[in-house]
């Protein structure tokens, strides 16, 4: 699996569908109507939280960045609240000058400390301040312009139907020709062979940036110490695993777009262009 902070495209919806024809079959075979209550009921109320800070040593301020028009803080936010999951939706920053543009264009914001070490700590301290209590929180990272909602819906709702689990995320398969420029790159690809090359018939996975936690699990992840693999790779996800905690994982069709460096935005935008997103 390689990682990588992403964003998408229509083809997610194919997936979606799928899902809700197969809930839909389960939900017939073991009573319809009272499972689909339960369903409802069960980590119901989800909000969507942006986590955006100015400073970043590979693009200063890309939360504000202009992509055709709009900051791209806006991009992502207008894009979360197509998802049909989220009853709220809020941007946490600790820069005055995003504040003041998400509350331009009709976002609600909370400020938070400039010591948070990742978007899950940012996350984690804007939960505590909103006035509502919610079941789950949804980190949707602030540079993905084109963030699928199906894929955030996708997320909220695995996580809803899994009792046991804590966290869900999102993967999408991977090309040989991306996995190769991700072995090349400071990525890397797991699992790695000892050829030292791509092989081109293992089904390779990508890592989405955008996951979902139980709410009351979001606290105890902030007071967990940090673990050798997340150290090692920098990956949040792998301190839920190494404190024995269950994730769950969905699969979903679709072509990541992020913006990690300036040189993305014009990428981006041409992408745009061509599929006439104004």
């Amino acid at each position: 699996m390689c990682s990588s902070c992403s964003s998408g495209s229509s083809s997610t919806k194919s997936w979606i569908v799928h899902g809700i024809v197969a809930g839909a079959a389960v939900a017939a075979a073991i009573g319809g109507g009272a499972y689909l209550v339960r369903y409802r009921k069960f980590r119901a109320r989800v909000v969507g939280i942006i986590p955006a800070r100015y400073a970043s040593s590979r693009f200063e301020g890309k939360p504000l960045v202009n992509i055709l028009g709009k900051p791209m803080i806006q991009r992502t936010w207008e894009r979360a609240k197509l998802a049909t999951t989220l009853d709220h939706i809020v941007v946490a920053t600790d820069d005055e000058k995003i504040a003041e543009c998400c509350r331009g264009f009709g976002s609600d914001v909370v400020m938070t400390s400039e010591s948070c070490r990742n978007g899950t700590e940012r996350c984690h301290e804007a939960l505590q301040k909103l006035d509502k209590k919610y079941d789950v929180v949804v980190n949707i990272q602030g540079d993905e312009p084109l963030i699928e909602p199906e894929i955030i819906d996708g997320i909220v709702r695995s996580l809803q139907l899994a009792p046991d689990a804590v966290f869900s995320t999102a993967v999408t398969s991977l090309k040989p020709e991306d996995a190769f420029r991700s072995q090349s790159s400071e990525m890397g690809l797991i699992p790695y062979n000892k050829s030292g090359k791509v092989n081109p018939q293992f089904p390779y996975m990508l890592h989405l940036g955008i996951q979902s936690y139980d709410a009351k699990f979001l606290k105890i992840y902030t007071e967990l110490q940090p673990t050798p693999l997340q150290l090692e790779e920098d990956l949040e996800q792998l301190k839920v695993l190494e404190n024995g905690y269950k994730m769950k994982v969905i699969k979903v069709d679709h072509e990541a777009h992020g913006v990690d460096v300036p040189e993305d935005v014009e990428k981006i935008e041409n992408l745009m262009r061509e599929q006439n997103l104004s």
